[in-house]
């Protein structure tokens, strides 16, 4: 039996993805974001969270999914990767489900237009619901870490 792990439902456009809670920190409303120039067009900028800076990506431009206007329901996910906070913006979080680590399927070559190596697996909730789960140390690749770092400071 694989363990259990608790995880965020968050959604970008029609499809479901999920982030273990454990690396989530905090789920903010849409906020002001500072641009930083001279970054990836998927980094939006940088928001200052209670005290902390911290580089906001959209998940959208990170994942070549056309972007939309932020709504009502548009969340910032605050997750920390390897030593470092990180915003994901995406369209909106619904909530927190429980999985068997054992139902995690290794994924497809491309999900959603998304390659595999941002994926950890795609999860099967139900009959008619799937999870896609991200693979967050893929999500931000080495130099974007070290660039995102520098934004930091």
């Amino acid at each position: 039996m694989g363990e259990e792990i608790k995880v965020i439902v968050f959604t970008l456009g029609s499809e479901e993805y999920g982030i273990e809670v454990d690396k989530v920190q905090t789920i903010e409303r849409m906020m002001p974001i500072t641009r930083v120039p001279k970054t990836y067009s998927f980094v939006k900028g940088v928001i200052n969270l209670r005290g902390v800076v911290i580089p906001v990506i959209d998940l959208r431009g990170r994942f070549s999914l056309p972007e939309v206007e932020p709504t009502e329901q548009t969340r910032i996910i605050i997750v920390a990767v390897n030593d470092m906070q990180v915003g994901f913006i995406v369209d909106s979080a619904s909530d927190v489900v429980d999985l068997n680590s054992d139902s995690i399927d290794s994924p497809p070559e491309v999900v959603g237009g998304i390659k595999a190596k941002y994926l950890r697996g795609v999860a099967k909730l139900s009959e008619e619901r799937l999870l896609v789960m991200l693979n967050l140390s893929e999500v931000l690749n080495k130099s974007e870490i070290i660039q995102l770092e520098g934004l930091e400071e």
